[in-house]
């Protein structure tokens, strides 16, 4: 009976040709000297629609080659972690950047605890001519420095391809992203489940392929940015939509402190009711924002793809819809009334014109309406998502 693979080592392949062949042998001849353990060691290359014959290429080097035809980064090492026979598996590309001789430290890691290993090459060496200046020195301290602020994952490398994780924690991650992203969404699951994240240090070299890279890095920069936004609805949604609404309804607020007739003067200067529209703008749409994060977050919980959040489930049990109801009524009745009072001063005047303090009086009013009519909608919807909340499986 065969012996079960202690390590899976996965490599994606799309044209690589020769330099596929190399990175195989290269890791073989690796792990035989540095593990001694080559009996429990598989490759499992994952082809994504190579036509170079590079699928031959992995086969005659001892690969065990699975195909993944839909296309993109995430799906075949998705494809290639579900193969895996591997109590620990490893993942590096297959254009020879990635030096597998550095493989033990991974193993040692997972070993030791840890349930995701990642490489890191800004702690380790960065050979000449291996990453543009742009990926460097912009984006990948950027979007690690923001991953880190949101999820609190201490990496220094979210983007390094060259990893490893054991199959447990893999399949308690339920990783669904399909494209380059898919880097992001591992670490960032990783961090939320509170799974223990090691790093070590790599040589990192020039791609080794006779042919530019699949990588397009504004196009896959925007997909791992917008990943890690979709993972955090508060910095998403909740940041911007109330600093939208309270600076808005301030913006209105001030305009109330002047008299009906006269414009209001801030050090000097001259604020009509127009300024009043503008704050009913940006407090409408900074609410609609709060009101689409609430909806974000209980989809999320109910889907399993976001962590619980002790505030949301306080809220949602004294927030029910009756209550909800309750309030948005109430605020819409001060919005008509008014208005109520505006319309009936415009009916004392013989229908002439009204002084800019009943404009912004009517401004003021008739956002509390929008506001209300927002709410007492938006609270039956919200009473839809609850049941699917109530009724989510235990994680």
């Amino acid at each position: 009976m065969t012996q079960p693979a202690a390590v899976s080592i996965i490599m994606v392949n799309r044209n690589g040709g020769a330099s596929l062949g190399r990175a195989v042998s290269t890791c073989r001849i690796a792990i035989e000297q540095a593990l001694a353990v080559e009996p429990r060691i598989e490759f499992v290359v994952v082809d994504n629609g190579s036509t170079d014959g590079s699928q031959d290429i992995a086969t005659a080097r001892g690969a065990r080659v699975v195909l993944e035809p839909i296309k993109g980064y995430g799906s075949a090492l998705r494809r290639g972690c579900e193969e895996a026979r591997g109590t620990y598996i490893v993942m590096g590309d297959a254009d020879e950047s990635y030096d597998f001789s550095q493989i033990e430290p991974f193993i040692d890691g997972l070993r030791d605890g840890a349930d995701l290993v990642m490489g890191t090459r800004i702690r380790g060496t960065i050979l000449p001519g291996a990453m543009p200046w742009k990926n460097r020195y912009v984006g990948n301290p950027l979007s690690t420095g923001l991953l880190n602020r949101l999820f609190r994952a201490g990496v220094t490398d979210v983007h390094c391809g060259m990893r490893a994780i054991t199959k447990d924690a893999y399949r308690t991650l339920d990783l669904r992203t399909t494209g380059m992203e898919f880097a992001s969404e591992m670490v960032i699951r990783a961090a939320m489940t509170g799974m223990e994240i090691a790093e070590v240090p790599i040589t990192f070299r020039p791609d080794g392929r006779d042919r530019p890279p699949h990588l397009r890095p504004w196009r896959d920069g925007w997909r791992h940015l917008k990943t890690i936004l979709i993972f955090s609805p508060t910095a998403l949604f909740l940041v911007p939509g109330v600093t939208l609404l309270v600076f808005g309804m301030a913006l209105m607020a001030v305009q109330m402190v002047a008299p009906l007739g006269e414009p209001l003067r801030f050090f000097g200067f001259r604020m009509d009711f127009h300024w009043a529209i503008l704050g009913s703008l940006l407090a409408l749409v900074g609410y609609q924002i709060v009101l689409v994060n609430f909806f974000a977050k209980v989809y999320a919980i109910t889907q399993g793809t976001l962590r619980e959040d002790p505030i949301l489930h306080r809220a949602l049990a004294v927030l029910t819809l009756e209550r909800v109801l309750l309030v948005a009524l109430l605020v819409t009745i001060v919005g008509l009334g008014l208005d109520g009072f505006v319309a009936w001063r415009w009916l004392r005047t013989d229908l002439g014109p009204l002084v800019s303090g009943y404009t912004r009086l009517f401004v003021f009013g008739s956002t509390l309406v929008a506001l209300g009519m927002q709410t007492i909608f938006s609270a039956f919807f919200f009473s839809i998502l609850r049941d699917d909340y109530g009724r989510r499986p235990v994680r």
